[in-house]
């Protein structure tokens, strides 16, 4: 992984993934929690072999040799990358067959395979088989002289080895062909598993009579995997034909392709065949059960996949889509304590919140405060009259957002919306074009993004009429505007009617959606155009202070750190003698801890309940201190292809709660990884003496003392504003 300056970003975000998976692993955590870490490796994974292993893979084909900064060719970054992610699907399924499943099925959520299901539980899924799952499900054939059926990337398949029944031969011929050397060689057919269906499939309860803990009183929730129950009486999709050999695939397929940017007039159209496109592209992984060799084997020669491409598996397939089990009611003590979100002291609950953040900014800080004053302050703008226009940068929302509902309901209400839908958001395209044409319908003017750049800027504004001049609110924010995300990811978002900042927030959307040049603006900062130099400028104005004699200080939190060019300024900052603190969630191709390059460096992970989202930069400014907040990580797609927002926090006790925060981190040692010169993560443990410090336990306590009374364990949104 290293030999030169920087480390390879693959394989470092397979690091990362190796980080969540040891969450997993942790045998003094609760077993459904462990479970929820599994699913994420699982999910990951599929994302990264979509598009990073596809973009290797096509550099590859394409002849391209070059190495990436790390000095790594693509051939040698795809053998890395299938070691460790060989490595790491190995110990996953390890944990989750021998520890994870058997401490659930102690708990009371039981799986039971093939094999072990009783007379009656057989006889119970039968039945469900035939009446509620094979009506649904349709066999196709494959054969040499057709295409294979459409195999989208993430659905499971079934696939069968049959042979006509010597009793039923005549007739299996006439259906699928004369018997011939084909026939002998056995016919071959899949069915697809629809998302549609739950895979998770619970069985009537028969209590176990040998008292373990689901028969002491606790509760008793016997499940069976859809995908068994395919495999078990698939036979009944073909009369006639006897089942030789089953197999339980997936296929991860190349979606790191573009729309066609010039397409302005049906930008919509492109997008959907770009959605269309993905169900036929390379492709690039197949993941399967034990099973059936030959159907193995032909079905990875029918897609072109070699055997390094290959993942078999002991246990269930997309761990990821089985989340819901972390859900199922009644098994509380197999879970974590349950998190509290706690209402922001800031905002009464009678008072508009135009009157709140005239009186100064206020910063929420999610998910240990509610995402309710974010949805309040679209819902009170919709309903409230002397709201004139409301405009929104929305990248992804959740699948039944309040912030739409809102955005449609102030269009309904003659109000002036403007909503910039970013419709490349990777893998939320079909949910952004459901909401864009939504939109359009209520009357919401709608921007499909611009060309060749991703709209990842979080920023919404409302423009209200107070006593006789324009007023505006402006919420700037470090995550999406979700309500579901916002749950689990951790991010700040900060409110003010500050003229600067809101002068600088209309000239971007103004940026956006007309014709401009590019304009200086006063406190804001974007890219493509200035926020990668800005970067730049600061961290070297922290070197050439401290080169002075001033002490210099640099602590960023961010989730992955690949700008080779932004890594050489803080290798610059730490020759000239700054402490520079990384806290980088994900990747990291700086190398730290190198003596004479980076010995001033120190580089942590922080891999807990919640997602580390926030972006934070801090400089000690020789005294000065500046502290600034953005939606963009230190990664060239961010800096230099995407619209992000850098934003100063400027209020005193705001820029001092933010630092404080920033410490924290750096004094966890529970949770926190430190990243080693070679490539190497160590997790920290307190040391003789040493306190435990879990830097979210910290701030969960922080968000309770602010605001105790408070504590609920979900949001509550106001319907309709207050009385004005």
């Amino acid at each position: 992984m290293t030999g030169g300056k920087y480390f390879n970003r693959d394989l470092s975000w397979i690091d990362f993934n190796q980080r969540v998976l040891e969450e997993g692993l942790r045998k003094d955590m609760a077993p459904l929690e462990r479970f929820r870490f599994l699913s994420i490796v699982s999910s990951n994974l599929d994302e990264f072999f979509m598009v990073r292993v596809a973009a290797i893979k096509r550099a590859l084909r394409s002849g391209g040799n070059s190495a990436d900064p790390s000095g790594l060719s693509p051939a040698e970054q795809l053998r890395g990358v299938s070691e460790k992610v060989r490595s790491i699907i190995s110990r996953q399924y390890v944990c989750l067959l021998d520890e994870v499943l058997p401490a659930l099925a102690r708990g009371g959520l039981e799986l039971l395979r093939p094999g072990s299901y009783t007379a009656a539980q057989s006889d119970y899924l039968e039945s469900f088989f035939m009446t509620r799952i094979y009506p649904v499900l349709t066999p196709l054939r494959i054969t040499d002289d057709e295409p294979l059926p459409s195999i989208d990337s993430l659905s499971i398949n079934a696939a069968f080895l049959l042979t006509p029944d010597n009793s039923c031969r005549e007739a299996a011929a006439g259906i699928s062909g004369p018997p011939g050397e084909g026939s002998d060689r056995g016919l071959i057919a899949m069915v697809q598993i629809p998302h549609s269906l739950n895979r998770i499939i619970r069985l009537p309860e028969e209590r176990p009579a040998g008292g373990n803990a689901a028969g002491e009183g606790r509760n008793f929730f016997p499940w069976a995997l859809l995908d068994d129950l395919i495999l078990t009486w698939g036979s009944r999709f073909f009369p006639g034909l006897a089942v030789k050999e089953t197999l339980l695939f997936k296929v991860n397929r190349d979606a790191d392709f573009s729309v066609d940017e010039k397409r302005d007039e049906d930008f919509i159209e492109a997008m959907e065949e770009v959605l269309e496109g993905r169900e036929k592209s390379m492709a690039v992984r197949m993941a399967c059960s034990p099973g059936s060799l030959r159907l193995r084997n032909e079905l990875a020669r029918r897609l072109s996949l070699e055997d390094d491409d290959l993942y078999c598996t002991e246990g269930p397939l997309n761990l990821g889509n089985l989340i819901d089990l972390v859900n199922v009611p009644g098994f509380d003590y197999l879970r974590e304590n349950p998190r509290r979100i706690y209402s922001s002291p800031a905002f009464g609950a009678d008072e508009p919140m135009w009157d709140r953040i005239s009186r100064g900014d206020v910063l929420i800080h999610l998910p240990y405060q509610s995402f309710d004053p974010v949805i309040r302050f679209f819902q009170e703008a919709a309903g409230d009259p002397q709201v004139l226009s409301i405009k929104a940068a929305l990248y992804r929302t959740s699948g039944n957002s309040p912030v739409i509902r809102a955005l449609e309901q102030a269009a309904l209400n003659g109000k002036h919306v403007t909503a910039m839908v970013e419709l490349k958001a990777r893998f939320d395209e079909e949910r952004n074009i459901s909401w864009a044409n939504r939109l359009e319908k209520a009357g919401v003017i709608v921007i499909y993004g611009l060309a060749r750049l991703k709209i990842h800027a979080k920023i919404a504004m409302v423009i209200r009429r107070e006593n006789e001049r324009m007023k505006r609110y402006v919420h700037l924010s470090t995550g999406n505007y979700n309500d579901k995300t916002a749950r689990l990811y951790e991010d700040f978002g900060l409110f003010t009617c500050r003229e600067d900042i809101a002068s600088d927030g209309g000239i971007l959307f103004n940026m956006i959606t007309g014709y401009s040049v590019i304009q200086s603006m006063r406190r804001l900062t974007i890219a493509p155009t200035g926020l990668k130099g800005r970067i730049l400028e600061l961290i070297d104005r922290e070197a050439n202070r401290a080169g002075q004699g001033n002490p210099g200080k640099i602590m960023v939190k961010v989730n992955a750190l690949t700008d080779t060019e932004v890594i050489d300024a803080l290798y610059r900052a730490s020759r000239a003698g700054v402490k520079v603190l990384l806290c980088v969630r994900g990747i990291c191709s700086l190398i730290p801890g190198t003596p004479g390059i980076s010995e001033n460096i120190r580089v942590i992970s922080v891999i807990d309940h919640y997602l580390e989202h926030s972006r934070i930069y801090y400089f000690a400014n020789g005294g000065a201190e500046e502290i600034f907040l953005s939606s963009a990580d230190w990664m060239p797609r961010n800096l230099e292809r995407r619209v992000e927002l850098m934003f100063p926090v400027l209020q005193d006790e705001i820029r001092a709660q933010l630092k404080e925060t920033l410490e924290a981190y750096f004094r966890d040692n529970c949770q926190a990884r430190v990243l080693g010169n070679g490539g190497d993560w160590t997790l920290l443990r307190p040391a003789v003496g040493e306190a435990p410090f879990r830097v979210q336990e910290h701030l969960l306590a922080q968000a309770a003392a602010e605001h105790p009374e408070a504590a609920r364990t979900e949001f509550v949104v106001r319907r309709s504003p207050p009385s004005q």
